[in-house]
């Protein structure tokens, strides 16, 4: 099911790209749009999860990591994923003050799970185990190869949208567009990057967070992480993402909203529906209102805990 609405979004996006192409250049720039996305897609399928990495420019971490909380971080994901019956997948951090998380990959062998250093500095162990096991639950459902593809196809066509702006006058006839082809991607533009989102349905982040849950053995801890970073995230601008906000549909939380600005396309249900579902199940599941599932890392540098001002108190990033 997860390959049949990859390849209806793709051919949705694809057919976007190529009428934007045709209001450009006409039928050669709708030819030429067409070999363009054809390669792209074919690129951004194998080479998509690079693209993001790179990007948020995320960095590799292993179980020899000098940092206390960064091995017990990568402990904790390697034995979630071994007890979902998952792949070893790539672990990284990203170095970025909003906590927050994300997962990449065409598939659970060819996975990455990875956390801001915000979200490590701020989280107790438990809560990061709550995340991360969220992040592990897209890797098992397949939901990473839709919105990592997405994100890189939705940033060509808003790319496309902005290079017509620069040839948007002129009296050239032989464009279909003219003036009001330039408008009208002017307007396709954000219906672009809304198409993208609302393709993902919002039901995977329900999904992921029942399966999360499931995973960590805790929807308490899940629940209290997204309060954290709900919170948090709208305090924290995430520069990278504001820079390409199609690939704010990775994040377990809406990266953009460290700007304030209501976003109508947003995949992200609202954080207290989630928060609601998960207490929930965790009631079902006979659970307490929070429980210390785990022992704190021994005291060091990184906070576990959030800072009772907006302004954050540094840690071993800087």
């Amino acid at each position: 099911m997860n390959h049949l609405k990859t390849f209806a979004l793709l051919a949705a996006l694809t057919a976007l790209f190529v009428g934007l192409g045709y209001l450009i250049g006409g039928p050669t720039g709708m030819l030429i749009a067409l070999v363009v996305v054809g390669g792209m897609n074919l690129f951004s399928y194998w080479n998509a999860d690079k693209i993001v990495l790179k990007m948020y420019r995320a960095q590799p971490v292993d179980e020899q990591h000098p940092n206390a909380v960064v091995r017990a971080y990568v402990g904790d994901v390697v034995q979630m994923a071994r007890d979902a019956g998952l792949p070893r997948p790539v672990i990284a951090i990203i170095p970025n003050d909003q906590p927050n998380a994300f997962a990449t990959g065409r598939n659970p062998e060819n996975a990455a799970v990875c956390a801001t250093t915000g979200l490590l500095d701020m989280l107790s162990r438990e809560e990061i185990r709550g995340v991360m096991a969220h992040e592990l639950a897209h890797v098992k459902n397949r939901d990473t190869l839709t919105m990592t593809v997405t994100a890189t196809v939705a940033g060509a066509i808003a790319a496309l949208a902005n290079f017509a702006l620069f040839f948007g006058g002129g009296d050239d006839r032989e464009r279909p567009g003219g003036i009001i082809g330039t408008l009208a991607l002017m307007i396709l533009a954000p219906m672009a990057a809304g198409l993208v989102q609302m393709a993902i349905s919002r039901s995977r982040e329900y999904d992921a967070d029942r399966v999360g849950a499931e995973i960590a053995g805790d929807p308490h801890a899940l629940a209290a992480a997204l309060q954290k970073i709900e919170g948090h995230a709208r305090r924290i601008v995430n520069t990278t993402a504001e820079r390409n906000p199609a690939s704010g549909q990775l994040f377990i939380i809406n990266p953009l909203a460290g700007r304030g600005a209501d976003n109508l396309f947003s995949t992200h249900p609202a954080t207290g529906n989630r928060v609601k579902a998960l207490m929930e199940m965790g009631t079902k599941m006979g659970m307490g209102p929070r429980r210390a599932a785990f022992a704190e890392v021994a005291p060091g540098p990184m906070a576990t805990s959030v800072p009772s001002t907006p302004s954050r108190t540094p840690g071993p990033w800087g």
